[in-house]
């Protein structure tokens, strides 16, 4: 594995890692001693090489695809990746349930799958948004606009969806 490969990697594995609000130490502790904070901080840095079993269980552990930690795996590699689409459980929480009731069970839903119950904020996936743009009958654009008005998403997020759509 090339040098640059492993630090793009490495940017990749430290991204995720971040997302989820894990530390190196939260990440040992979290897989109960599995993944040692400096072995991770390692691969991180690109001063380690990571198998391809490794890079699929570290994958697993994150809950992610593996393709996500792969260098080159946004399209245009080097491309500005869209803003994430981040919603906002808290607020969804104070939304009323007759608006906001399929998104309250599909992001119940994703937490269960994930096990992530941080019950602050929940990543979605571009595939996610047109999932709940089928149920809401809406395009995911007009989707986007509605979530961005009951404060659950950031208006930023209009990017994501015009990257996707554009």
């Amino acid at each position: 594995m090339s040098s640059e490969y492993a630090k793009q990697l490495g940017a990749k594995l430290r991204a995720i890692r971040t997302q989820q609000g894990l530390s190196l130490h939260g990440v040992e502790e979290k897989s109960q001693g599995r993944w040692k904070a400096v072995v991770v901080g390692s691969y991180e840095r690109g001063d380690r090489a990571v198998t391809v079993q490794r890079l699929a269980e570290l994958a697993e552990f994150y809950g992610v695809p593996v393709q996500e930690l792969l260098p080159g795996s946004t399209p245009g590699g080097a491309a500005e990746p869209p803003p994430k689409l981040v919603l906002d459980l808290e607020r969804l929480a104070n939304v009323p349930s007759d608006k906001a009731g399929p998104l309250q069970r599909y992001t119940a839903t994703i937490q269960s799958q994930r096990g992530d119950y941080n019950g602050k904020v929940l990543s979605i996936r571009q595939d996610d948004l047109r999932t709940l743009a089928v149920i809401y009958d809406q395009s995911p654009s007009v989707l986007t606009e509605q979530l961005i008005s009951w404060g659950v998403l950031g208006a930023d997020a209009r990017r994501a969806v015009q990257v996707e759509e554009g």
